[in-house]
């Protein structure tokens, strides 16, 4: 069959069929499509959620190596710290044992010096006793065997490393008469240098002696002190008298 403008049926029967065909199929691509999104929505889901997790898992780890590392770090700073104290306190002990080792040395120097010094002073005051001297409150005393003036008797004292003997208690007092007697003796005392004002071999000035009554009266002419059983005495010093010479131990024990 032929229509006004020449088309047959036929034609016009494949064309409306090939439209068909057509929307059929973009119908079916189209449900196919709405078929599948929800699909492809759930996968994409699945997919963010893992990539959450494993961000989240990640920001842990970090956090735990983190946490990790500043733990680390102050226990490493702690035994630095005990480490610098403990160096400080070693070194501490090395200068104090260093010290107590100088001072010790130094100790043992002093007392080898001390103990030269005490065997040489052992020696000395063996050589005193064997030469007659008589030892009293450390001091050693010798009477004279002969008699001379006060300046003769001084003089053989200082060549002896003694002096004339002074009296400064009564205790002291009391040895002598006892080693002196029944002798009168010359003792360090005079008031050469000025009338009056009795002074020791040393220097010293006397305040309290043992003067018999009346004594000293001899003024310019009795110059020098002599020591009685009893009492002390002024004579002139150019009398011959036995004498007691004194050597005190201290400096020769404390030089």
């Amino acid at each position: 069959m032929q229509t006004e403008d020449g088309k047959t049926t036929e034609g016009i029967y494949e064309n409306a069929e090939v439209i068909r065909t057509k929307l059929g199929k973009e119908t079916n691509d189209s449900n196919t499509m709405r078929l599948e999104s929800p699909e492809l929505t759930r996968r994409d889901s699945v997919k963010i959620r893992g990539y959450r997790a494993a961000a989240v898992c990640l920001v842990l780890l970090c956090a735990l190596l983190l946490t990790a590392v500043i733990v680390l770090w102050v226990h490493m700073d702690t035994q630095r710290k005990n480490y610098t104290e403990d160096r400080r306190q070693l070194l501490t002990k090395i200068i104090n044992l260093t010290e107590e080792r100088h001072q010790l040395l130094t100790n043992n120097t002093d007392l080898l010096q001390l103990n030269e010094h005490l065997e040489e002073l052992k020696n000395k005051l063996w050589n005193f006793t064997q030469d007659g001297w008589i030892y009293y409150q450390f001091s050693f005393y010798c009477l004279s065997t002969e008699e001379m003036n006060w300046n003769e008797s001084r003089a053989n004292c200082t060549e002896r490393g003694a002096d004339l003997l002074m009296i400064n208690s009564k205790e002291e007092q009391e040895f002598v008469k006892k080693i002196a007697y029944p002798y009168n003796i010359w003792i360090g005392l005079t008031d050469t240098d000025e009338e009056g004002i009795w002074k020791w071999v040393d220097g010293s000035t006397l305040t309290s002696g043992f003067w018999n009554v009346g004594q000293p009266n001899g003024r310019i002419i009795q110059n020098c002190a002599v020591s009685s059983l009893i009492w002390w005495a002024d004579t002139q010093c150019n009398f011959t008298n036995k004498w007691i010479c004194e050597k005190s131990i201290l400096p020769v024990i404390l030089p």
